[in-house]
């Protein structure tokens, strides 16, 4: 797939960024080039492997959901700088 230096100040356009004429050609070649290896790849025989997220086997990293203690009202707002009975107190932001 070519790309040229229309196409490529439309997604500036689209993207909201200011390119210099220079930069423009700039762009332009080096999508053209991303572009040109995607279609490479494209020509590759994918029949029978199987689609990855991961190079590596993932497992869950998560530890187990376990029921816990808490640490308390009191500890919980032992730095609180302004608290009302067991919540903390901040200011009003809303009027």
């Amino acid at each position: 797939m070519k790309i040229n230096k229309d196409e490529v100040e439309k997604v500036a356009l689209l993207a909201r960024l200011e390119l210099t004429g220079e930069e423009a050609e700039m762009f332009t070649g080096q999508m053209d080039a991303i572009l040109a290896y995607v279609d490479k790849l494209n020509e590759l025989n994918t029949d029978g492997i199987v689609p990855t997220a991961h190079a590596v086997p993932m497992e869950n990293a998560f530890r187990a959901d376990e029921v816990r203690d808490s640490i308390g009202i009191d500890n919980a707002l032992a730095n609180a700088p302004k608290r009302a009975e067991s919540f903390f107190r901040v200011p009003k932001v809303i009027e």
